[in-house]
């Protein structure tokens, strides 16, 4: 009888370790969460400036990025 007292005692140690890494994960799984959803509105950022260039909406010089009205681009 021992024998199967121990051997439920190692199942509910399984579980409980399992518990713990599943709960790590679940933390680990949303910090890469959070760093998706930074990239993704920092890819969003840079396809929408890309844009812009490309439709001559911005024009730069040096490290300034202004913005080109409408009437001057018909100019």
């Amino acid at each position: 009888m021992s024998g199967k007292i121990l051997f439920l005692a190692d199942i509910i140690e399984q579980k409980i370790r399992k518990e713990k890494e599943l709960s790590f994960y679940e933390k680990e799984l949303e910090k890469l969460k959070q760093k998706m959803e930074y990239l993704e509105k920092d890819i969003l950022v840079t396809n929408i400036i890309i844009d812009a260039i490309t439709n001559e909406k911005l024009q730069i010089n040096g490290n300034i990025i202004t913005l080109i009205e409408e009437e001057e681009k018909n100019e």
